[in-house]
């Protein structure tokens, strides 16, 4: 796969590192909190031969800088927006998971004459509830616990644990994968920095502090897919059907016995509904209404 080596650019001093692959029609990945590029590469393979695929490390997150300062999801949209205009890609259709999901709508709300089509998946902003984990990372002392809880020392211990654990069948899921890459992934001080600001922006103790459907009203319809695992243990999967009701012309797709990470539970049904949906209505013009 050496054509997913990721490229780097300067945005405001700062450098964000993405993969870029693939031409046709733009189709930007957004991560969530504790996500990186490295959540979508096995989708790229699936999309880049007729798709332009784009796929960012997030300031704060994998390989991109870690500056201290804003990690709003404005701040996150206007980042993606000169992520764009660097590559010059005018239009794209957005896929954003948990945190990306937000930013995502954030992007419309901030730059809809940028935006195609709307992918959210198992995306945040769309309701109050949040798992216990994410909340308790507005609590004060969190970074002293985070530091411990990434430190060496308990990761090689909790990997030991999975090793004898798998010695005895256990299987690992998608969600507990990602989350523990995550979270080894916190073992320096910046790092754990810019999670903690990125978590406080959209989370107070009382779960999910920013909602979309405040803006959904105020911007015209876009086709929007919404994709859930129905085991989401992280924000539970009614919040596809509230945001349905919420978007005109919405498409919720299910994936009954996914967790949180949809896309990397079922990849090639995650591909296949994500190919359907841009191709859906791709020749329409702007005045074709979509029978709902």
């Amino acid at each position: 796969m050496a054509h997913m080596a990721p490229h780097r650019v300067v945005l405001h001093g700062h450098e964000l590192s993405y993969v870029d692959s693939g031409s046709g029609p733009a189709v930007l990945f957004i991560h969530g909190i504790l996500g990186s590029q490295r959540q979508w590469s096995h989708l790229v393979d699936k999309l880049d031969d007729d798709h332009r695929v784009l796929v960012p490390d997030l300031f704060g997150h994998g390989d991109s800088a870690k500056p201290t300062g804003d990690y709003s999801l404005s701040a996150h949209a206007a980042t993606m927006r000169d992520l764009l205009d660097h590559l010059g890609v005018e239009r794209v259709t957005l896929v954003g998971h948990s945190l990306g999901g937000g930013i995502a709508m954030q992007f419309f709300y901030l730059f809809p004459e940028r935006v195609d089509r709307l992918v959210l998946v198992s995306s945040g902003g769309l309701g109050r509830e949040v798992n216990l984990v994410l909340r308790s990372a507005t609590l004060p002392g969190a970074e002293q616990v985070l530091g411990l809880v990434a430190s060496a020392p308990v990761l090689s211990r909790a990997e030991a644990l999975g090793r004898g654990a798998s010695k005895l069948g256990w299987r690992p899921g998608s969600d507990i994968r990602a989350i523990w890459r995550g979270f080894s992934s916190l073992g320096d001080r910046e790092s754990r920095r810019a999670f903690l600001a990125t978590t406080r922006a959209v989370i107070d103790i009382g779960g999910q502090s920013i909602s979309a459907h405040d803006h959904l009203g105020s911007v015209l319809p876009i086709p929007t897919l919404i994709v859930w695992g129905s085991k989401d243990r992280m924000i539970p999967a009614w919040h596809a059907l509230s945001a349905q009701r919420a978007v005109p012309d919405c498409q919720v797709e299910l994936f009954e016995g996914a967790g949180h990470f949809p896309h990397l539970d079922d990849p090639d049904r995650f591909a296949r509904v994500l190919r359907e949906f841009i191709a859906d209505g791709r020749d329409e013009g702007p005045a074709t209404a979509v029978e709902g």
